[in-house]
């Protein structure tokens, strides 16, 4: 059975460039466009894995983080922040939060697909 994968962010170009490029390597993909569609789709689609933009309209990429990492039902979930913010203080925010790995864009596609096997196979 295909691994399920949920891409949460604001930019529907990054949405639809990594929703088919996980299909076309054998991924299921959901897409939500703001952390409160995110929260919602994560409690229905049950990902394996959820990447999430930190800068998010409604509810921010770290809280989402936090709220899936402090749900007994989701806890398990695997967390990649994929965002374009490269400082310091943002890395270990997003880890402080959850987080299971942090990549920035602009991203390298097989150095993205590297990590996303390594987390979830």
């Amino acid at each position: 059975m295909a691994k399920k994968i949920l891409i949460v962010d604001d930019e529907d170009l990054i949405v639809r460039v990594v929703s088919i490029r996980l299909e076309n390597s054998g991924y299921k993909v959901e897409s939500a466009y703001d952390g409160e569609e995110g929260l919602s789709k994560v409690k229905k689609f049950m990902p394996d894995l959820a990447i999430i933009d930190i800068g998010l309209p409604k509810v921010d990429g770290n809280i989402l983080c936090e709220l899936i990492k402090s749900d007994e039902k989701t806890k398990h979930i695997k967390v990649i922040m994929l965002t374009g913010k490269k400082l310091v203080g943002d890395i270990e925010k997003s880890f402080s939060s959850g987080a299971d790995a942090y990549v920035s864009k602009p991203y390298e596609w097989d150095r993205f697909l590297e990590k996303i096997k390594s987390l979830i196979g």
